[in-house]
């Protein structure tokens, strides 16, 4: 494998990740790329749904968004993104996304280096295949994307072996516009003053199996309504809204469901506006994490180790069997890694982690 030199490159292309779990934990293999090519043109191409992650980002300069229901559908459509990026003459191709067609647009477009991981067909269209070294399966996934810059010689060693390299905490921010625009929508809706904003994110895309019963989030809910006089905003994807309601409609105090009624980037300006967000294993947990807003995630079917919110202000609340992670959409049993997890003990970590805020609060001040 020919080496790569940093001084050399001068515009650098990221095929981003497709979902906004992923794409928060590649945020540090980002980071590093713009530490080893410091003077380079970093672009990152993405799908629409996540381009607002990287909203304000200060590691990337362009994102260029790929989008396949609008001017890049079909084959004309790829022609016209692969001429577009042929245009600006990349040196470097950084894959992110395991696709046969991110190999494919990169080697179509003729940028000469090409690197990601040697999976799905693709090794014969990339100049740096990256074999997977199965010890990163057993790490946090941030690591895996860190990984194909190790395996291409860009990392002196893979970062998951070095006794002294630390993810640490992933920050993003939030633009201006979406912050104001997350404002307007809590507005609107009556919340002003200064009560706490409680975030509750029921809903989790992949299955059942990663949902704690709506029913019990509803009880925390308003527990935390009732004792720190705070206003409760539920939130969700659209698909996810007749979860949000039901938590709704199981409460007894007044809530506010924006479940499928915001862009990525109003979720994150909305998420940010949040004294605690309660959730499970999701793409806006790991949107929490990055905000830097305190968190309490809850999982079951699904690894912490693997996948958990990488924050000083997440706690991870689980109840440990003999059967998870199982990583499987619907339990096929009895939930009993889910059930687990009692009502009072979220509402006694929520109570704890609101005593903390308050107390760094007054710090602050």
């Amino acid at each position: 494998m020919k080496p790569i030199y940093p001084e050399r490159i001068e515009t650098l292309l990221v095929r981003g990740t497709n979902w906004v779990g992923d794409a928060v934990m590649s945020v540090p293999a980002l980071m590093e790329m713009r530490a080893k090519f410091p003077n380079a043109h970093i672009a990152v191409l993405v799908n629409p749904w996540v381009k607002d992650v990287y909203a304000a980002a200060d590691f990337v300069d362009e994102l260029l968004v790929y989008d396949r229901s609008g001017s890049h559908h079909g084959w004309r459509g790829m022609r016209r993104l692969v001429h577009d990026l042929q245009s600006r003459r990349f040196n470097m191709a950084v894959l992110l996304q395991n696709a046969f067609e991110a190999a494919w647009i990169a080697f179509w477009a003729r940028i000469p280096i090409r690197l990601g991981y040697a999976r799905d067909a693709r090794s014969p269209l990339l100049t740096h295949p990256i074999p997977i070294d199965p010890t990163v399966r057993h790490v946090h996934q941030a690591y895996y994307y860190l990984g194909i810059l190790s395996g291409a010689g860009l990392l002196t060693e893979r970062p998951w072996k070095q006794a002294g390299y630390h993810l640490g905490s992933i920050r993003l921010g939030v633009s201006q516009s979406d912050s104001r625009s997350a404002r307007e929508l809590l507005r609107v809706r009556g919340v002003v003053g200064d009560a706490p904003i409680i975030g509750i994110n029921p809903g989790a895309s992949f299955g059942g199996a990663k949902r704690w019963p709506a029913e019990r989030f509803a009880s925390v809910a308003d527990a935390l309504a009732d004792e720190f006089r705070a206003r409760i905003v539920i939130f969700g994807a659209s698909k996810e809204l007749p979860i949000a309601q039901k938590v709704s409609d199981t409460m007894v105090a007044p809530s506010i469901v924006l479940a499928g009624m915001t862009t990525l980037g109003q979720l994150m300006g909305l998420i940010k506006e949040c004294r605690l967000f309660i959730t499970n294993d999701s793409g806006p947990m790991h949107l929490a994490a990055a905000l830097a807003v305190p968190q309490l995630a809850i999982f079951g079917s699904t690894s912490d180790i693997a996948t958990g919110p990488l924050s000083a202000s997440a706690q991870v609340i689980k109840h440990q069997v003999d059967c998870n992670p199982c990583f499987l959409r619907e339990c096929p049993i009895d939930f009993r890694c889910m059930l687990g997890v009692s009502v009072e003990e979220v509402v006694a970590a929520a109570r704890t982690r609101m005593s903390i805020n308050a107390v760094r609060s007054d710090a602050s001040d």
